[in-house]
């Protein structure tokens, strides 16, 4: 299959298992599965021993991979496990070469980390948020993040499980946006249409669900939901993506036992919220 034929503005035939397995294992033959990763300053990837230097590890580029830092309250302390930090920095660096292969867009080499007590907050219009079942928001960084969203910015929420962790995040969008209604997606809705068709999506599962424990699915996690809050002109500000897990499938799409279908349509997601974000 030509890459041209793939490429953002162009004609984007629905693939089959088949093409869409070698084109994503095509992005992927120099990278390896790694459940132990670690980034330095420099941009430097180390993943299951083995490290990938980009090429330029500050690029100036259209569009940068940006994952909000948030904070957790008491659950684990301060050198606990981050929640934000799931599956960074390989699910952002894989996912990064996957834009730059699959469509036109200039994507840096490298993810950045944004912290929402920083101005920094203000220079990434596309914003990534890990696991926000477990965040915890303070009145002041609602409110810059409410300011950030309502300048423009783009929010996509994924990984949030059940009706405690839909509690949690919908806790602190609550104190973002008191007032503003939390849809569900029409099949049909632009943002599922920008670039790719989206109109038959599937549930995108943790691994944690495929290997190691398998975890059961419980009644209030079994069923996806594509979700949403929209600005006074209906633009999408935040994309929600609950009871699925979007960013494993970034992080193991190069694993022989993570579902190839599902790891397509993670891809899929992610490209048209980017491409959302920068027209919209």
């Amino acid at each position: 299959m030509r890459l041209e034929s793939i490429c953002w503005g162009a004609s984007l035939p629905h693939l089959t298992t088949l093409r869409a397995f070698l084109s994503l294992a095509a992005l992927f033959l120099l990278a390896a599965p790694a459940p132990q990763q670690g980034v330095d300053q420099r941009g430097i990837i180390d993943m299951d021993g083995e490290v990938f230097a980009p090429p330029d590890p500050r690029e100036k580029a259209e569009w940068t991979f940006a994952r909000l830092e948030y904070d957790l309250g008491y659950q684990y302390g301060r050198y606990g496990f981050r929640r934000w930090a799931a599956d960074w920095p390989k699910a952002d660096r894989q996912f990064i070469r996957g834009v730059k292969r699959l469509t036109r867009v200039e994507a840096r080499s490298t993810e950045t980390l944004v912290d929402l007590d920083s101005d920094e907050l203000y220079n990434w219009p596309w914003l990534y948020v890990e696991d926000p079942g477990g965040w915890r928001l303070s009145p002041k960084q609602a409110a810059r993040l409410r300011e950030y969203l309502l300048r423009g910015g783009f929010l996509m929420a994924d990984d949030s499980h059940g009706d405690y962790e839909w509690q949690v995040f919908e806790d602190g969008i609550r104190m973002v946006f008191p007032d503003r209604t939390v849809e569900d997606l029409r099949d049909n809705d632009e943002i599922f249409q920008v670039v790719y068709d989206l109109s038959d999506r599937v549930r995108i599962d943790g691994t944690r669900y495929i290997w190691g424990y398998r975890w059961p699915y419980t009644p209030d996690s079994a069923t996806p939901h594509w979700r949403a809050i929209r600005d006074d002109k209906g633009r999408i500000m935040i994309a929600i993506c609950h009871n699925s897990d979007v960013g494993d499938a970034w992080e193991w799409a190069d694993s022989p036992e993570y579902p190839e279908q599902e790891a397509s349509v993670a891809y899929r997601i992610g490209v048209n919220y980017i491409i959302y974000g920068m027209t919209h």
